[in-house]
């Protein structure tokens, strides 16, 4: 993944969260966490349908996921927005700014150097996005046509473009990544698929744009934690798997993202429309 430097302060979405002090607390489980009665989250905001404000609240699968967990304490989620470097270094993990990272964040071995992360929670794709009046077909389509792709920075899918020689365009986030299409900075993006579902489920985007390719790249999402704090770690797993096993997840992903395939990917091959292979998967992070 390519570096780029952000800056370390984080902007606070809830009064309170830029402390990293604080009276620490632990659940009736023994579970520690950085400040009593709240599960402190760090995400980077905005990454729809996973995280984004609302009606001037965060909201998105993530936080509906990280809230299974909250009740499990017996706490509430608090959300702390920060630049993706400081969840995937685990630096406001160790500090003390949040207890969990989830970001639509990609299990990698390298950030399993720096954070812990739970069992996977999310199968992805990536999927390539274009205006309908650019001629391009696919991703190799851009380069054969010598077009400019763009891709969200530190993520995997600009990673991905970078081992395949794309130079990509770097945008800080989402919105700025849609922007750059719609403005002609670039003719395709590559995005997690469902992110690029959520646009394309606007017309004001569905009208001048559409998805022409599907990247298989093997990753998941799980939800990161400090270094060793395992009480935490399992209940996150015990949540994650109580709520495949008992229908939650399924409602969650059916109100988040859409109809949850059969084979457990969400991506669904551009010719057919049918649910791609499984064990597809992506992510921006």
């Amino acid at each position: 993944m390519s570096t780029l430097a952000f800056a370390v302060a984080g902007l606070v979405l809830a009064a309170g969260c830029s402390s990293t002090g604080g009276a620490k607390g632990a659940t009736a489980d023994g579970v520690p966490l950085v400040a009593a009665g709240r599960l402190k989250t760090c995400t980077h905001l905005p990454y729809p349908p996973f995280q984004f404000e609302r009606g001037g609240k965060v909201v998105g699968f993530d936080v509906d996921l990280l809230d299974l967990v909250a009740k499990r304490l017996g706490v509430r989620q608090e959300i702390v927005d920060t630049p993706f470097e400081n969840i995937k270094t685990g630096a406001f993990l160790n500090s003390g700014q949040c207890d969990v990272a989830a970001a639509g964040m990609t299990i990698t071995a390298e950030r399993r150097k720096n954070i812990d992360f739970s069992v996977p929670y999310f199968d992805a794709t990536q999927a390539v996005v274009t205006r309908k009046d650019s001629g391009i077909t696919s991703l190799a389509d851009v380069k054969a046509k010598k077009r400019k792709l763009g891709a969200q920075a530190q993520t995997t899918g600009e990673d991905y473009a970078d081992r395949g020689g794309f130079d990509p365009v770097s945008f800080d986030t989402s919105d700025a990544l849609l922007n750059g299409l719609r403005t002609g900075q670039v003719a395709a993006v590559i995005v997690d698929y469902p992110v690029a579902r959520g646009w394309l489920k606007d017309p004001a985007n569905s009208g001048p744009f559409h998805q022409v390719d599907n990247l298989h790249t093997g990753e998941q999402y799980g939800i990161g934690v400090k270094k060793g704090n395992n009480k935490l770690l399992a209940a996150i797993d015990k949540a994650i798997t109580d709520a495949r096993a008992d229908g939650t997840y399924r409602s969650l992903y059916e109100k988040w993202i859409g109809p949850l395939p059969s084979s457990g990917s969400p991506g669904r091959s551009i010719a057919s429309g049918e649910p791609a292979p499984a064990g597809s998967a992506s992510e921006r992070s």
